[in-house]
């Protein structure tokens, strides 16, 4: 399972024109699927999600987590995240899983951050041409992939 969480000012998913996800400072997670998933790499990214240190302290140091701030969290699907890009000018999406592989996983991924998080988290719809607003505050971005824990 891969993420890119976005310290966000400010975030929106629409669909069809209409808002379905709408928060201001928090987290944007992009995440992508792949058939090797499991529930301990469900795990271990939601600990690692809600207990990183990437937002300021009263010291404008990045020392408080997305637990710590009075704080919003949207998850979109994003099954490009496992592109592969090694030969030719097409990527390839061979890794990521099918929809009756990741829609669960996506599922149980969003109950479980909100689990650990102790509150609703707002999301995307699986596969659905969704239209991302974000004011990313820093920039602060960061890649995380379960497969290759550093």
């Amino acid at each position: 399972m891969r993420v890119v969480l976005q310290r966000v000012s400010q975030a929106s998913v629409t669909i069809d024109s209409k808002i379905v996800a709408d928060i201001q400072k928090g987290l944007l997670v992009l995440v992508g699927v792949e058939d090797a998933d499991t529930q301990e790499d469900i795990n271990w990214l939601v600990g690692k999600i809600v207990n990183l240190r990437i937002f300021d302290d009263e010291n404008h140091v990045m020392n408080l987590s997305v637990k710590d701030i009075d704080s919003e969290i949207i998850v979109v699907s994003q099954f490009t995240l496992h592109a592969s890009t090694k030969k030719g000018n097409r990527p390839s999406y061979i890794k990521a899983a099918k929809p009756d592989v990741a829609i669960p996983l996506y599922e149980n991924f969003v109950k479980s951050l909100e689990k650990e998080f102790g509150k609703k988290v707002q999301t995307g719809v699986f596969g659905a041409d969704m239209k991302v607003l974000l004011l990313n505050d820093g920039p602060v971005t960061i890649l995380i992939d379960s497969k290759n824990r550093e």
